[in-house]
């Protein structure tokens, strides 16, 4: 008879191996959930865009929309952790099936979003949460569902939490983090919305039914979805240890936290990527691959640690140094980014993400390996820590984005969340058993670590936002005349008076028509081509100059603008040059998103409308430049009225335009487009100038010869149709613009227009 210690040692070396082998050799349904992973995200990035699309993309819609997307996987986590304590259900069956019924529900989505639209869009923002939720809830609670279900199967098999939640984790979210990489780099691109959703669909399809016909035509599973029945054969499980001090209720509070934190930064990042890149789509993509890609990294080293350690201390004294590393790195992302964009490509900042990240995705795995059994409960209790993860992420979602970025600037957000990271950190050396002098020391890491957070930030994020947006032309010194921070974005202007909105050029302070810096002349041209334009719709506010021009527009009444960011509002409240408008009872002004307002005020119709906007490659911008939205314009304007907007030289804009309506030309880098012919008028576009004044000034003292110069020069501009003249101020028939354009892509919702070309 071995003796005792000889019988563990045995044990030990068996667990060690099987754990090992288990660890070393990839069960083929951890392939299949790589491949869940994939279009899980495709959905995700499609559906949250249909939805902004549809509920708008001010910051409530996004919000409730992306926490709807969190309660979904939420509550299929618990439905998952209720189907694993089952131990005789299929379970690979189950999750085959489950990938089927994923794939069933997106081959149909985008078309039941918009037939749902149609009764619901321009909501206000809790009921457009509770549809959001409505329309997502079924893939998004089978989506959650399926990795308890596999832990559940895979503990059966390994009789270790760790390794088992480690490299499931892993293997979903390299999944989805080389879906992002995809997306941003050519998916969108070449298949646009509803192919990319019938590509996932179809790939959710195909997995899901190899997934049941392995099960059960290739392979036995009744050799497979149980350990034996031989105890000789049976691994010693490998999980939670109650000397360790990780409670499971503990557990639950640390991943909440641990979300929190994660989410947090991941919006910190995305405001400071968004800013940099001036708002390309696939930056958000390729920020949220490389996060992804971290995570799954931590993952897999958390599946090797638990392979080979069974010291639970040890475990514990790792996912503190995990939390503290992830935390001091995730810290430094946006000081890294702001300084480094002046010397190379801001894609280099996505190596940081992805390190941080990969230490802050260890923290999952080992608190399931240190506060879970490797039981026929393991499923049940993974779904509760999956659960509390994400409602931490939500919160963080929330309370990040909506909340803390409304009344701190991005360098206070990232100060909070670091200092709920040390908090944490110090939590958990409390749990980690050290002696008295190591505890001592690591609580004062913690504490000098935070000092020295708070007190090199101001040098660290110094001239961020001049940094990001000059980059290489960046000159020490420079300096922005005012900045505005809060959840719809970051607002900067110069010392001349130019104006920045997210990192783009977003126009100038100057209503001059005589010494004309921002190509105003365009705001004055309403009256050559619109008759009487009594009520007139601005979409887009910016530094309120072309506002300004038109509320004192002599024939227009009623000026109604949209504008989605009210930082806007007191930039104005401080230029002399556009004051007053806020103070003019002829303008009425919405914080609102352009495309919600109009769907939420059916009946309000209009003279002119009107919309200085944004580049057209920039993030969502087909959603103002789509044969839909056009066609939603069309339902706002009074007979004869025109749809005045900014191509921003885009053929593609120009040609969607005409594709709606079937009169318009071009004037500049606009577009005049009417359901009724143009009346082009110079005698009462030059009477309305030579009487146009702004805060009672003329906006022409003909007393001056140099007034009297201009005003022939900006009038001659009627002069150039479909001419072979130099010159930003030209104007160009439909026809023509018909003829070199015919074989120009039309902008749709669903191709959305050239948002994923740069």
């Amino acid at each position: 008879m071995p003796s005792t210690a000889a019988a563990r040692a045995r044990v030990a070396e068996s667990k060690r191996m099987r754990a090992s082998s288990f660890s070393e050799f990839v069960p083929w349904w951890y392939v299949f959930f790589f491949f869940s992973g994939f279009p899980a995200l495709l959905y995700q990035i499609v559906w949250q865009r249909a939805l902004f699309t549809l509920y708008g993309v001010n910051i409530e819609s996004v919000t409730v929309v992306v926490t709807a997307f969190l309660l979904g996987l939420g509550l299929g986590s618990l439905a998952g952790g209720w189907v694993s304590r089952y131990p005789h259900l299929p379970l690979l069956g189950i999750f085959g099936c489950v990938e089927v019924l994923i794939g069933c529900y997106g081959a149909v989505s985008l078309k039941t979003f918009h037939w749902a639209a149609k009764f619901t869009a321009g909501a206000p923002p809790l009921q457009t949460g509770l549809i959001a939720f409505a329309l997502v809830v079924i893939p998004t609670v089978l989506m959650g569902s399926t990795l308890p279900i596999l832990v559940a199967h895979t503990v059966r098999i390994s009789r270790n939490i760790g390794t088992s939640v480690g490299a499931l984790y892993a293997a979903n979210t390299f999944g989805s983090a080389v879906a992002c990489f995809c997306a941003g780099l050519f998916l969108m691109r070449w298949l646009g919305q509803l192919k990319t959703v019938l590509l996932a669909a179809g790939l959710n399809a195909i997995f899901g039914s190899a997934v049941l016909v392995w099960q059960y035509v290739v392979r036995k599973p009744e050799c497979h979805d149980q350990p034996s029945s031989n105890s000789e054969e049976v691994v010693p499980p490998v999980g939670a240890n109650t000397s360790s001090g990780m409670t499971f209720p503990f557990a639950l509070g640390t991943a909440g936290v641990a979300g929190f934190i994660s989410v947090g930064y991941e919006i910190v990042w995305y405001h400071l990527f968004a800013f940099t890149t001036g708002g390309l789509a696939k930056s958000f993509a390729f920020l949220l691959g490389a996060y992804l890609a971290g995570i799954a990294a931590g993952s897999l080293v958390t599946n090797r640690i638990c392979s080979v350690v069974t010291n639970f201390k040890i475990f514990v004294r790792g996912l503190l140094v995990f939390v503290f590393a992830a935390n001091l790195i995730a810290f430094f992302v946006g000081p890294i980014l702001v300084n480094g964009v002046t010397h190379f490509s801001y894609l280099w900042t996505l190596v940081p993400i992805g390190i941080a990240a990969a230490f802050l995705g260890a923290v999952f795995p080992l608190l399931c390996h240190l506060s879970m059994s490797p039981d026929e409960h393991a499923g049940r209790r993974m779904s509760l820590l999956y659960l509390s993860n994400i409602v931490g992420s939500a919160l963080g979602s929330y309370i990040t984005g909506f909340v803390l970025l409304d009344v701190l600037s991005l360098r206070g957000v990232s100060l909070v969340l670091v200092a709920l990271g040390l908090a944490l950190a110090c939590v958990l050396t409390v749990k980690a058993q050290l002696n008295r002098l190591q505890l001592k020391l690591a609580l004062l890491a913690c504490v000098v670590a935070g000092i020295t957070f708070v007190t090199a930030a101001p040098r660290v994020y110094k001239a961020m936002y001049e940094k990001m947006l000059m980059k290489e032309r960046y000159v020490a010194g420079a300096q922005f005349a005012a900045v505005i921070e809060n959840k719809s974005g970051v607002i900067a202007v110069t010392p001349v008076g130019t104006v920045f909105g997210g990192g783009i050029y977003d126009g100038k302070f100057n209503t001059s028509l005589v010494t004309d810096t921002n190509g105003i002349q365009r705001a004055f041209a309403l009256s050559y081509f619109c008759n009487s334009p009594k009520e007139v719709l601005m979409i887009g506010l910016s530094s309120g100059s072309w506002a300004q021009v038109l509320a004192n527009h002599p024939q227009v009444e009623k000026l109604t603008i949209v504008e989605i960011n009210p930082g806007y509002l007191p930039l104005i409240q401080q230029a002399s040059e556009v004051r007053s408008l806020l103070h003019n009872p002829k303008v009425t002004i919405h914080i609102d998103d352009g495309r919600r307002w109009l769907i939420r005020n059916t009946d309000q119709k209009f003279d002119a409308i009107v919309m200085n906007t944004s580049y057209h490659w920039r993030s969502n911008a087909s959603n103002i430049l789509s044969t839909e939205f056009l066609q939603l314009i069309r339902q706002h304007l009074k007979p004869g009225g025109v749809h005045f907007y900014n191509t921003t030289e885009s053929d593609e804009a120009l040609a969607t335009g005409l594709a709606v309506f079937p009169y318009g030309m071009r004037l500049a880098n606009f577009v005049v487009t009417s359901d009724s012919p143009l009346q082009l008028d110079l005698r009462r576009w030059v009477h309305v100038l030579v009487h146009y004044t702004i805060d009672n000034k003329p906006v022409f003292n003909l007393n001056e010869e140099r007034d009297k110069q201009r005003l022939f020069e900006v009038a001659g501009m009627a002069n150039t149709m479909d001419r072979e003249v130099t010159g930003f101020f030209t104007l160009e028939s439909a026809e023509h613009i018909r003829a070199r354009t015919q074989h120009v892509r039309i902008i749709t919702d669903d191709n959305m227009g050239t948002e994923w070309l740069q």
